[in-house]
């Protein structure tokens, strides 16, 4: 039995009273999207027509249309003259009075401001509305199947850089996800729909939904497919005939979905990754310092040694090589992008390449060495490194013990030009310097060989790639893994600009955008940007005040010894420090640089406000100091011994120079930022000797507010 996929909206009947009535004819397309729409989110339908209410035009207007819908400008324009016309036939079937009709024309009058900035917004484009829209503009009937297919046809047909771009920032994945999304949403809202139907469709103006095949030997599944075939006829009539089939169906490889994309799974763990690392995928990443040119993308691709092996062919496959070719569609269609495609899908191409090959690679049973070899941890940390070379052991030691130097971790290592291939731990002198650890043992070092070695095997196999190089010790991206992480990471909507981009950013985008970025790449982005606007002390002073007004938006998260720690390994201009000493934030940190420069300042310079900043990022990390002493000892049960005091005794060297004291000096910490002095104040309230110093802190402690970060 084939069942028909009409629904019950009264739609013949609204085109023909607003023809008759106002004189207005509807476009038909955009008309039946509308009352369709409305129906399946629940619209009461006795008169005759979905009755529509504010909420429910917010919905239809703001979410089903911009994903659904691929209309003319003006179908679109027409949208609000379709909700405000069947605002008046419901009023003309009595079921509106004049109050909630005036109501419901203001909502969509509102709705309606929106609507096109939603419709216009490329993060809502599927793959119906864009193929949709090509057609179209070609002049092609999107009534007509056969012109729509004979359309695909040709497109399929033409080279590939003569096809349009996606509008910018857009990736396939994101229409792939976008239209997965949307296909969802409609798919929810007809069963919805159907439970409707079937709990009582007389109370709301009859079935909305056609009866599904009766007698199914397996009713779910026959339900399943009777809600997906009017899905698709919906999808259809809204963007263009036969469309749905065709990209389901013998052009299914224009339309990719999940499946055959397995970057876009990477991408997912790449930006857990950068979630877990800062919190916010909107934080930037720094970009890599050599990126290839987009003409040089196929020769590098076509060089390396596993993606020229499986496009190759043949019997010398191992069995792992064939499935990693298979997802990766080889023969086809990947062997067309291979030869013809453009250096977006190559670079696509050798994603899914790195995505597959990850995905093949054994998984360790010790939880330890499952962290360490995790290849998307491996990837992301080379990238957010700044796609500098890192060192296996030291990486290995990391993960293991962490006990390496701090002011290493970022550090970038010299790459050897000749190395034996298989991995030997590097000399012991060699190896302490590596890890910043000169007392480094010969037993520790051989305690480490075992997780070296296993990390440098990891990076091997992704070494076939010719994304990934190890030479010696060292081992990194190279410029087309640099290039292919990055795609990846866009993927999955991780702020990860290139050099460019990065040149592009005002003084305020810059200080905020390095912020986390090692500490030799932020640097040298500061000059970069310095640089390109002359080096000029003015150009300097701009980015001081940006790091000063970026302290004073969010004091609690803007550490100012980061920023200058950047500035001075940037070398900021000596007269452009002494321009910002008056600045009652930075001013303190400015006199403490000149001062490690041997620069004399004078005291009254600096605004009281600009040193009880400084001196309560001082105190903060005292407090830490004095804590961790405290967790040491609570960690082998005993009480600390004897107990820590770098807070106090920074305090009291501080206050020794304070004006008014050491009371004084209390005020001007809770003054500069209560909250973010909130725990200085209570181990003062707590801990010091000094009874005047208890009660000031117990004063302005009951104005701090608890800090987060």
């Amino acid at each position: 039995m084939i069942s028909t996929t009409a629904l019950n909206t009264g739609h013949a009947d609204f085109l023909a009273w607003a023809e008759q009535e106002r004189g207005t004819a509807l476009p038909a397309r955009a008309s039946d999207a509308v009352l369709t729409l409305l129906a399946l989110r629940g619209a009461d339908r006795r008169a005759g027509v979905p009755e529509p209410t504010p909420q429910l035009v917010r919905s239809v207007l703001h979410k089903d249309l911009p994903v659904l819908l691929c209309a003319t400008a003006a179908e679109l324009d027409a949208v609000p003259d379709i909700l405000r016309a069947l605002a008046d036939r419901v009023r003309a079937a009595g079921r509106l009075n004049t109050k909630r009709h005036t109501r419901l024309l203001a909502a969509i009058d509102e709705a309606s401001g929106d609507f096109r900035t939603a419709m216009d917004d490329p993060w809502n484009l599927t793959w119906p509305r864009w193929y949709a829209s090509l057609l179209r503009a070609d002049g092609v009937d999107a009534d007509d199947a056969e012109a729509v297919r004979a359309w695909l046809a040709a497109h399929d047909q033409s080279p590939h850089a003569d096809r349009p771009a996606l509008p910018e920032p857009l990736q396939r994945p994101d229409l792939t996800a976008r239209t997965f999304a949307a296909r969802e949403q409609l798919s929810e809202a007809l069963l919805a729909a159907f439970a409707r139907d079937a709990a009582g469709p007389a109370a709301r103006g009859g079935a909305l939904l056609p009866a599904p095949p009766l007698g199914a030997d397996h009713p779910d599944d026959a339900l399943a497919e009777h809600l997906d075939r009017i899905a698709s006829a919906l999808s259809d009539r809204w963007t263009a005939a036969g469309l749905g089939e065709a990209l389901a169906g013998p052009y299914a490889f224009l339309a990719p979905g999940p499946e055959a994309m397995p970057h876009a799974a990477l991408a997912d763990r790449l930006l857990d990754e950068h979630l877990d690392y800062y919190g916010n995928s909107g934080i930037p990443l720094p970009p890599p310092p050599e990126l290839p040119a987009p003409e040089e993308i196929r020769d590098l691709l076509h060089a390396a040694p596993l993606p020229a092996a499986l496009a190759a062919g043949g019997d010398d496959l191992t069995d792992a090589q064939r499935d990693i070719a298979e997802r990766c569609g080889f023969p086809e269609p990947a062997m067309t992008v291979w030869n013809e495609g453009t250096p977006q899908e190559l670079t696509e191409l050798a994603a899914d390449l790195l995505a597959a090959v990850m995905d093949s690679m054994p998984v360790p049973d010790d939880p330890d060495q499952r962290y360490l070899l995790d290849g998307a941890h491996l990837l992301y940390t080379l990238y957010e490194r700044g796609s500098t070379p890192d060192s296996v052991a030291r990486k290995a030691a990391d993960v293991s013990d962490g006990n390496i130097a701090p002011e290493l971790e970022d550090d970038p290592v010299s790459v050897p030009t000749a190395q034996p291939a298989a991995y030997e731990l590097p000399p012991l002198p060699e190896l302490a310097a590596v890890l910043g650890r000169p007392d480094l043992t010969e037993p520790e070092r051989a305690e480490l060989d075992t997780q070296a070695k296993a990390l440098a095997a990891t990076v091997d196999r992704l070494g076939a790639t010719g994304f990934v190089f190890r030479a010696g010790d060292a081992y990194g991206l190279t410029p087309l893994g640099s290039a292919v992480l990055r795609h990846i990471l866009t993927v999955g909507h991780c702020a990860a600009p290139d050099q460019k981009a990065v040149a592009a950013w005002n003084a305020a985008e810059t200080i905020e955008g390095i912020y986390h970025w090692p500490h030799k790449i932020a640097a040298t982005a500061l000059n970069a940007w310095a640089a390109a606007r002359g080096g000029t002390d003015a150009a300097w002073s701009e980015l001081l005040g940006a790091v000063s007004a970026a302290k004073s938006a969010d004091f609690l998260n803007v550490e100012l010894s980061r920023h200058f720690d950047h500035l001075d390994e940037a070398g900021v201009p000596t007269v452009a420090l002494r321009t910002a000493l008056d600045d009652p934030v930075t001013g303190a940190h400015a006199a403490r640089l000149l001062g490690a420069r041997g620069e004399a300042v004078p005291e009254e310079q600096v605004p009281p406000n600009a040193r009880a900043t400084l001196l309560l990022e001082d105190l903060d990390q005292r407090w830490i100091d004095d804590m961790r002493v405290y967790v040491a000892a609570a960690a082998e049960e005993r009480d600390p011994d004897p107990l820590p005091t770098a807070l106090l005794d920074a305090f009291d060297a501080a206050a020794a120079t304070w004006p008014d004291g050491p009371a004084a000096l209390v005020r001007a910490l809770a003054a500069a930022n209560p909250t973010d002095a909130v725990r200085i104040l209570g181990d003062l309230q707590d801990r010091h000797p000094d009874g005047r110093v208890r009660d000031t802190a117990a004063h302005e402690m009951k104005s701090a507010k608890p800090r987060h970060r």
